[in-house]
């Protein structure tokens, strides 16, 4: 099956910030984060050190590695719109055009990318972008509505807006886009619900779930790493102009005075 491109996307259309604040503050929203993030997690258990952006809505996942990793930052994109995160201290989250990142090149080590794919009009600026932002040994997760799951079907939650990939068009995506697909894994086995004996039983369904009924699952993931050996110049360089809140100015900034400072070196 030959990978996704941009004109294959259906109409982008990203779910309101405040709507997906919502979900994850709901009973299933919890449950949903809690499950993915396992996830994840195991795909990534140390990032002691690291440099860490996630864009689209990863703010619920990323709390997790505030207290290891050097630095945590975020990105939403302007036609999404964005909160602040995190809730005390310094704001680490930016409103931002995906297709262009305020970030020098190769500045950061992990990138999330979750409620994003599925749902840009510029799939491939945005890969492009994340490519040129990711150092070399960076790592990239991508976290998308699986097409054969049935949160793909419910419009009831944000997995349910956009085009879902299957495993394989994901995969393609990111090979086309100069990734090479690493490892990968799969959550979401409870159908979307808001009942609680049924969140209770979602650690079991997720357990039976992960080990016989993976191709179901309701989101896919992929670890992928830096195609190195591409080459991105082919792009004319343009001037980014960077669209930063307030509160993320001082974190932000840093980024870009410490990778000068390296340069200079």
């Amino acid at each position: 099956m030959r990978p996704l491109t941009g004109h294959d996307i259906l109409a982008g259309m990203y779910s309101d910030v405040l709507d997906l604040r919502e979900f994850y503050r709901s009973s299933t929203g919890q449950v949903v984060r809690r499950l993915i993030r396992r996830r994840i997690r195991e795909l990534w258990p140390d990032l002691a050190g690291q440099r860490v952006l996630g864009i689209g809505y990863a703010t619920p996942y990323l709390t997790m590695f505030q207290e290891e990793a050097e630095r945590v930052m975020a990105v939403m994109p302007a036609s999404q719109g964005v909160i602040a995160w995190p809730p005390e201290g310094p704001g680490r989250v930016t409103l931002a055009d995906e297709a262009e990142l305020p970030f020098p090149d190769m500045s950061i080590d992990r990138v999330l990318l979750v409620h994003g794919l599925e749902c840009t009009e510029e799939l491939r600026p945005l890969m492009r972008e994340i490519w040129r932002v990711m150092a070399g040994g960076g790592r990239l997760i991508a976290v998308v509505p699986n097409r054969r799951g049935i949160w793909a079907r419910s419009d009831r939650t944000p997995f349910g807006l956009g085009s879902p990939f299957s495993p394989s068009q994901l995969r393609g995506t990111l090979k086309a886009n100069m990734f090479v697909p690493e490892r990968e894994d799969c959550a979401l086995f409870l159908p979307p619900t808001r009942l609680r004996f049924l969140l209770a039983s979602a650690p079991a369904v997720e357990e039976v779930g992960h080990r016989w009924f993976r191709a179901f699952a309701g989101v896919h993931m992929v670890e992928a790493s830096k195609q190195i050996y591409a080459n991105p110049a082919r792009a004319k360089v343009r001037e980014r102009q960077r669209v930063l809140s307030p509160q993320a100015q001082p974190a932000f900034g840093r980024v870009a005075a410490e990778r000068k400072q390296t340069q200079g070196k």
